[in-house]
């Protein structure tokens, strides 16, 4: 019997028709698919611009170079995320400050976030760990009315709802990510949104270069029609036709998608609820996830006995993630184990169980009963091909 992933995409004919399409058009770049995908996406994020950019890892590139992050800034950040909401902002010169996580929903503890800030806090990163929106009116009070940029870490949470307000409306930047596990994929693929039209703009402009064209911003404007001119540096950062095209094609099952992840998540619940040994995500009352991840915690130190015997009964269970202080890179800069104590402890019993659309319910049948069986100390062997 196959492996069971953690996450996988979802493509069916309808999506490899709209790919095909943009290969047989005359656009394979950038085309008339990168604008309506970010018109498309701005329909989730409460009409919010947006910028569609290469990947995840670019997008908060893009964001933080937007908001003028660099050399002498701080830019506060949980450790309860992929290193790249951290990385990204160090390949600009900016110093991490790791701020800790709420217990129950494990997103930025705002009182963390309000002890952490200094005259030098530029952006504070907040994280939709799972697909839950962190507390971002609480998060926003907790700046004091300083001139700091809130930025949401959504690679999690497209579709979700925070107070009934979209995730891409909640801070000045969001960014997104499509990578293939991720709520839809285009592949490789994220985007930057933002409240300010100025902000968005940076954001565009890094992504693509730096590239200026507009005559009326142009140093040397008579130089010719051919002339473009390059202000700020940027990068190319663009993602192209073809792969806008799958996101668009995406989008219109975004809906099934989260209303699907949501039905198996209830499903988890209820099985779980009485294990012994496991406890459930929790959630706020304010809070619409959009469940990118179903992460349970195994108690009594047992997490790796449980996520081997998993994996040995073909449960691809994950754990995320590695508190981000703790990667080597960040510990050579001087960074310890212990200054995050909330988000060290999750980790040390995080695992998170398979969840993605195409999950049947026999399937996650399968992985309800490996769980219990690790957590009694069996292995439950897959059945030969």
């Amino acid at each position: 019997m196959a492996m069971l992933p953690y996450g996988r995409q979802s493509v069916t004919e309808d999506d490899v028709e709209a790919v095909v399409a943009a290969l047989r058009s005359d656009w394979l770049t950038t085309g008339p698919q990168v604008d309506g995908f970010e018109a498309d996406l701005a329909e989730w994020t409460g009409g919010v611009g947006c910028a569609a950019v290469s990947n995840g890892t670019a997008a908060l590139h893009v964001a933080y170079a937007a908001a003028g992050v660099g050399p002498g800034d701080e830019v506060i950040v949980p450790p309860m995320t992929f290193v790249a909401t951290a990385s990204s902002a160090v390949a600009l010169g900016a110093k991490i400050v790791f701020a800790d996580v709420e217990e129950e929903t494990f997103t930025l503890d705002p009182a963390a976030v309000a002890a952490a800030t200094t005259s030098r806090t530029r952006v504070v990163s907040a994280v939709d760990y799972a697909g839950h929106p962190a507390d971002y009116d609480a998060l926003r009070a907790a700046l004091g009315g300083s001139d700091t940029l809130l930025l949401a870490d959504a690679a999690h949470s497209i579709g979700a709802t925070y107070r009934e307000r979209p995730v891409g409306s909640l801070a000045d930047l969001t960014t997104f990510s499509f990578f293939p596990t991720k709520n839809l994929t285009t592949a490789e693929g994220g985007a930057v949104a933002s409240t300010d039209p100025r902000l968005l703009e940076r954001a565009r402009r890094f992504r693509n270069i730096g590239l200026v064209r507009d005559r009326d911003e142009l140093r040397w404007p008579d130089e010719g029609g051919w002339h473009q001119e390059v202000h700020e540096f940027g990068l190319n950062y663009r993602l192209p036709d073809v792969l806008c095209a799958l996101g668009r094609s995406q989008l219109r099952r975004l809906d099934g998608f989260l209303a699907r992840r949501a039905e198996l998540v209830a499903r988890y619940d209820e099985a779980l609820n009485d294990l012994p040994g496991v406890l459930t995500p929790g959630r706020r009352s304010w809070a619409r996830p959009a469940w990118h991840l179903y992460p349970v915690r195994i108690l009594d130190g047992r997490r790796r006995e449980v996520y081997d015997r998993m994996r040995e009964a073909g449960i691809g269970v994950q754990v995320n993630y590695i508190p981000v202080h703790w990667h080597p890179a960040f510990a050579d800069l001087g960074y310890q184990r212990g200054a995050c104590p909330v988000a060290e402890s999750f980790y040390a019993q995080e695992l998170s169980l398979p969840l993605y659309p195409t999950l049947s319910d026999a399937d996650q049948e399968r992985v309800v009963d490996a769980l219990a069986a690790a957590l009694r100390g069996r292995t439950v062997r897959p059945a030969a091909a």
